[in-house]
């Protein structure tokens, strides 16, 4: 493992998205129960990485993350900012009450974050795409981390709240 390469736009702007991000994580106010927030955090961060192991390396190597397709030390911060965006994904859920058809307007509008923020990244050469990978090829990937977010956060609520009535009893 190299630990860094070369310091430039792609790690300045990592470590830019990474203090933006963390702190609007911090600033919100707490609307998710330590148990679902522990779980946004973790499921983030390792779908996100599981995914981009699968598809960014190993066989398919669609895309290398900053400078090489060796792994850095600014990989693992790359990694880091798929906590907030599980976080966020679970909280504004949470906040804009989503719930029946809303739910996949809602994952889509989160392809379209998702999307949007491989965009940035390619133009900032955070991650850069080859072997014929296009962002339109991650348009499924999204929808299948998202919905099956949305379904893992919709059973851990229903059954907090059975938890809670049960409780109230």
């Amino acid at each position: 493992m190299k630990l860094i390469g070369t310091f430039d736009t792609n790690e300045i702007a990592l470590l830019i998205f990474i203090g933006v991000s963390y702190a609007i994580m911090a600033i919100l106010p707490k609307r998710l129960s330590t148990e679902l927030t522990v779980l946004s955090i973790v499921w983030g961060f390792t779908i996100g990485v599981l995914f981009d192991f699968s598809i960014g390396g190993g066989q398919l190597d669609y895309y290398k993350v900053n400078d090489t397709n060796h792994i850095e030390l600014f990989d693992l911060v790359y990694y880091l900012l798929f906590v907030p965006f599980g976080y966020c994904f679970n909280y504004f859920y949470e906040v804009l009450k989503i719930r029946g058809v809303m739910s996949l307007l809602y994952i889509i509008g989160w392809v379209g974050i998702g999307i949007g923020a491989q965009f940035v990244f390619t133009i900032l050469h955070i991650i850069t795409l080859q072997n014929g990978y296009k962002l339109i090829h991650s348009i499924p990937v999204f929808l299948v981390i998202q919905t099956v977010t949305a379904f893992l956060y919709a059973y851990i609520k229903k059954e907090e709240q059975k938890s809670e009535a049960n409780n109230n009893k």
